[in-house]
């Protein structure tokens, strides 16, 4: 099949979202693209036939990707700054004085509640026990065990409001 029958429009932009799910900007895709291109007609016209011109034209330009990354990567190029996202993901101190305060109150809470529901409250929300578990493991049916459980998150609800 000869090069040239191919509906290239097509095969071009596979080619270049290829590239740029694999990290190249829209440039440097193009530029690829451009370089393959250029290999697979040099091969023509060398009259070494391809008999798979879109599969040479996407390993092509992948594998000049690859090139060009190992090359930038070998000479420790540089990012520009206006490219990279620094994000500081830490909280700030306020906010982890204010989760400690949080905490310390809805300790309060649990220790507030009957030794029963919060033995079930710790075996579903802490260990991750399901209610049928649970009912098995305190002897009593899985209805109890819900309102166990509606009962510690309707009181702990009200005593942590406005926090």
């Amino acid at each position: 099949m000869s090069a040239w029958l191919v509906n290239w429009p097509e095969v071009l932009a596979r080619v270049r979202s290829a590239l740029r799910r694999r990290g190249q900007t829209e440039h440097e895709a193009e530029d690829l693209v451009q370089e393959a291109w250029l290999r697979l007609v040099r091969y023509e016209d060398a009259r070494q036939p391809v008999e798979q011109p879109e599969a040479f034209l996407m390993r092509t330009a992948l594998n000049l990707s690859i090139d060009a990354h190992r090359t930038a990567v070998g000479r420790g190029e540089h990012v520009l700054l206006e490219d990279v996202v620094i994000l500081d993901a830490a909280p700030s101190t306020e906010a982890v004085v204010l989760a400690r305060e949080r905490m310390a109150r809805l300790a309060l809470g649990v220790s507030r509640l009957t030794e029963r529901t919060r033995e079930i409250l710790v075996a579903n929300r802490i260990d991750g026990l399901p209610p049928a578990e649970i009912a098995k493991r305190f002897d009593i049916n899985v209805a109890t065990v819900h309102q166990h459980l509606a009962k510690a998150t309707l009181r702990l609800n009200e005593w942590m409001e406005g926090w």
